[in-house]
């Protein structure tokens, strides 16, 4: 799945397809149209752990009437300021509508 011209893997519904590495996670939803669609964005050194533990899941209930899916670009090799980054292009690019603003 290409989210601001990156070629993120998935959308999976289910954590236990992720792994344990670092990466840029995009949380979506599908809706009723059959479309995905960013309702929030993050970055860890672990992403499988940060979404199985993640603060902001009711947030991400609450605006998901339909199927909830995480897309991730694994970053090997990236720094910190790198996926922080790209976490905040695709935060300006889509207005997600959990997390900062």
């Amino acid at each position: 799945m290409k989210i601001s011209g990156y070629d993120f893997e998935g959308p999976h519904t289910d954590t236990a397809n992720l792994k344990h590495a670092a990466g840029v996670y995009v949380i979506l939803c599908k809706r009723s149209d059959g479309q995905w669609y960013v309702i929030d964005v993050g970055e860890s050194t672990d992403v499988r752990e940060r979404i199985d533990n993640h603060d902001r899941k009711d947030c991400w209930k609450r605006n998901c009437q339909g199927t909830l899916g995480v897309a991730v670009l694994y970053t090997p090799g990236w720094t910190l300021e790198q996926r922080h980054a790209l976490e905040r292009k695709i935060r300006d690019e889509f207005s997600p509508a959990c997390g900062e603003r």
